[in-house]
């Protein structure tokens, strides 16, 4: 068992190395806006584990979010110089995935994509272009498409109470931009997020543990020459699995850490290095039940930032709808 668990390791560390090195050039290449393609929460819990049994997943996600920046923090966004700035976001995505039934590298194989819809609101103090120091207030509301994310690789290990998980997250820049709005559905840029995760379940007492980690890079938004730094990104959970009723009421806490390692590039000087930080925690509820070979689990999470430097600072509630089949 224990040769089992090393050369598992070995695998995640493979992939995680030969991921790495492909995307070694982006590195550097800077977050614009005070925020980013990642959003806390996004995978953290029991319920964002890599299926590890072939088939379908379809998973209906929700994610509310609204923030500030103090009145005294300049902040980029689509080629303006804002001074403060509160915003708005409700997403609704719809995430399929599709497990093959052979195995590779002894791991359950995955592909997936992620299709979301965004309605936005952002309003700011903006600096006039044409007569610094002078700002006006700019309310701008949009919704559209927002940018895909595609999955091509998710490799999950199973070793008893224990699973291993490695898997890359791709973000395309095809959601709706303009240039000069402050609501912009997409980022206009490429997002290359390769990631694990370590997970254990209790066979017998239902308590759920999960970390999962990576490292987000990010191509030029060539529209305002702008790059977003290459962003760490932590998020761990503990869940109890209790029996009610025909399935399992699910009670926990999620923490999430986000860390800009490395600068943007482009910007005036006045942004300086523009690093951004954010950590939280904040209650997770969910229930699972069984159907015969399948499982529904529906997940309710509220995760409010508790610290942040040169991004938002808000509070993001999702609601998750898992179908395996």
């Amino acid at each position: 068992m224990k040769n089992c668990k090393i050369g598992t390791i070995r695998r995640i560390i493979f992939v995680l190395v030969t991921i790495a090195y492909i995307l070694l050039p982006l590195n550097g290449l800077a977050s614009e806006g005070g925020a980013g393609h990642y959003m806390p929460g996004a995978v953290a819990t029991l319920i964002d584990l890599p299926p590890t049994k072939p088939g379908w997943v379809v998973e209906p996600i929700y994610l509310h979010y609204e923030g500030d920046v103090d009145s005294s923090k300049h902040v980029p966004a689509a080629g303006l110089d804002t001074v403060g700035m509160d915003a708005k976001l409700d997403v609704l995505l719809l995430v399929g995935l599709y497990s093959l039934k052979q195995p590779v590298l002894g791991a359950t194989y995955s592909v997936g994509a992620s299709l979301p819809y965004v309605w936005m609101t952002v309003e700011a103090e903006v600096d006039d272009v044409d007569t610094p120091g002078i700002e006006s207030y700019v309310r701008d509301q949009q919704s559209g498409l927002g940018d895909i994310s595609l999955i091509p690789l998710m490799m999950a290990w199973k070793d008893g109470p224990w699973q291993y998980n490695a898997a890359l997250a791709v973000y395309a820049p095809t959601g709706e931009y303009e240039l000069g709005d402050l609501a912009n559905p997409g980022l206009n840029y490429w997002s290359f997020d390769p990631f694990a995760s370590v997970a254990y379940t209790h066979p017998t007492l239902g308590f759920n543990a999960a970390l999962h980690g990576g490292l987000i890079f990010n191509t030029e938004n060539n529209d305002t020459d702008y790059q977003s730094g290459t962003m760490l990104h932590l998020d761990g959970s503990v869940q109890q699995l209790l029996p009610v009723g025909p399935g399992f009421v699910s009670l926990g806490a999620e923490g999430f850490y986000l860390q800009q390692v490395s600068a943007d590039s482009g910007q005036r000087e006045i942004f300086g290095d523009f690093k951004g930080r954010t950590a939280g925690i904040g209650p997770v509820l969910g229930y699972v039940l069984p159907l015969g070979e399948d499982t529904l689990v529906t997940e309710l999470r509220w995760l409010p930032e508790l610290k942040t430097k040169n991004r938002l600072k808000g509070n993001y509630i999702w609601l998750k709808i898992v179908y395996q089949f």
